[in-house]
């Protein structure tokens, strides 16, 4: 199925994505959703994004085609990584993004070094994941939004603010826990 971002102002424009399986791209009607709910909560326009596990860079190019004000993409394959140069040349997004070609850990012991933190974090690692609490105590955003074939465990630090499974996967959406628990709209 082709990968398109689904609205604004790169609306329609198709995704290339590597050959094989060395991706696995949100669908569109996940991404949709998702991008729904952030609307929703007046978290996309204007924002600053993280978008880890970067891959083909749908996630983060819908949230700049979107009104995001910009977007850091990190992504550890070098190939996968020009996929993604591409995908924001193709969009004419690249003025507003920041590819890192590096391992997630490194770029979030590089983001700490340097104080930077973002208004949302898009989280999409392999299904086959299962870090999740290390990884999201790391994460520098005050809206995290992490993808999984399952509900994952966000740990002591984050609150869950709601959670909507689509079909095979799992949206979670979390807040630092110092915001106070919103667990509106939770479902399991």
């Amino acid at each position: 199925m082709p990968v398109r971002v689904v609205a604004g102002t790169a609306k329609g424009r198709r995704l290339e994505a590597p050959p094989g399986e060395v991706t696995r791209p949100t669908p569109n009607r996940v991404r949709e959703a998702v991008f729904n709910s952030l609307y929703s909560l007046g978290a996309i326009d204007g924002a600053r994004v993280l978008d880890l596990f970067a891959g083909t860079g749908a996630l983060g190019i819908e949230a700049l085609s979107r009104g995001a004000a910009e977007a850091v993409f990190v992504e550890r394959n070098s190939a996968v990584a020009d996929v993604l140069r591409r995908n924001l040349d193709h969009t004419r997004l690249a003025d507003q993004a920041t590819v890192t070609v590096m391992d997630v850990d490194s770029a979030l012991d590089g983001l700490a070094y340097r104080s930077q933190r973002f208004d949302v974090a898009l989280v999409d690692p392999p299904y086959d994941f299962d870090d999740w609490p290390e990884l999201l105590a790391r994460v520098p955003a005050d809206l995290v939004v992490a993808e999984s074939d399952r509900a994952v465990d966000v740990g002591p630090g984050l609150a869950i603010h709601h959670r909507r499974r689509h079909g095979s996967t799992v949206v979670t959406f979390a807040q630092p826990a110092r915001d106070g628990p919103t667990l509106a709209g939770v479902d399991k």
